[in-house]
């Protein structure tokens, strides 16, 4: 018997064996969870989340595109008529156009600020509303930040304000959610090589700063992320709500 033994969640993100959303994925599969995935419409995203989650035959794996209502509410109403109910969510989304991305945030277009926006910072305000209606015994819902969202980190632009927004978005769930039984925290995960890390100017740069400023003097591994992960989803932080909970070796302590 695994801690997520008899435990659902909605897994939301996912776009290869290299995203944050898999690592913690893998992590509750090992611990008994049962999941069900969303992947971005289309045949490769599909195909891609369709290959990994496989071997572990879930119930549930359909797209899902967040800037439309109806794709979300047709999500959560598959969830429940499978499972009944959900204990858990996590929400790993966040896009911005890459010409964007490559700008300085002062020459952000005004369409690719509310497109960055909506789906990396509103898409959890969606997802949360849903996923309320489903937690009758209350839950937790998870979404994923970076240090950018705290702090200028040069080349990371207009994603730091969405993902600032997105933080400040948890605290406010958590307060409107609270009293339901359901929590809302954000981990802020030090800088991984996934797919929307190749989007980011210079990233291999943050990546060894990042190594070498952090207290461990080193880079996060994706098996940490999995277990902070399987921590803030489960029954061992039930106290713990409007969070932003950093795993990233130290780093965001350091002022050098």
């Amino acid at each position: 018997m695994g801690m997520f033994s008899g435990k659902t969640g909605l897994i939301l993100g996912i776009a290869n064996d290299r995203s944050i959303a898999w690592a913690m994925s893998e992590a509750l599969f090992a611990e008994g969870a049962e999941l069900a995935f969303t992947h971005l419409p289309g045949p490769s995203s599909q195909r891609r989340v369709a290959r990994l989650v496989e071997p572990h035959e879930p119930k549930l794996v359909m797209p899902c595109d967040v800037q439309r209502d109806d794709d979300v509410c047709a999500v959560f109403e598959a969830v429940e008529a499978t499972y009944g109910h959900l204990d858990f969510v996590l929400h790993s989304i966040a896009f911005a156009p890459p010409d964007e991305l490559r700008k300085p945030y002062v020459e952000a277009s005004r369409e690719g600020w509310h497109l960055a926006m909506d789906i990396s910072a509103y898409s959890l305000v969606a997802v949360s509303r849903e996923a309320a209606r489903r937690m009758p015994h209350g839950g937790s819902i998870v979404t994923v930040s970076y240090f950018g969202g705290e702090k200028v980190i040069p080349g990371y632009n207009l994603m730091g304000v969405c993902k600032a927004a997105l933080e400040h978005t948890v605290r406010y769930l958590a307060w409107d959610l609270g009293r339901k039984g359901i929590r809302v925290n954000a981990l802020s995960a030090g800088p991984m090589r996934t797919l929307s890390s190749a989007g980011v100017s210079g990233f291999d740069e943050m990546r060894e700063h990042a190594a070498r400023k952090s207290c461990l003097g080193r880079n996060v591994d994706p098996r940490e992320l999995g277990n902070t992960g399987l921590y803030l989803l489960g029954d061992l932080s039930s106290g713990v709500t409007g969070e932003t909970i950093h795993v990233d070796c130290g780093y965001h302590v350091m002022g050098l």
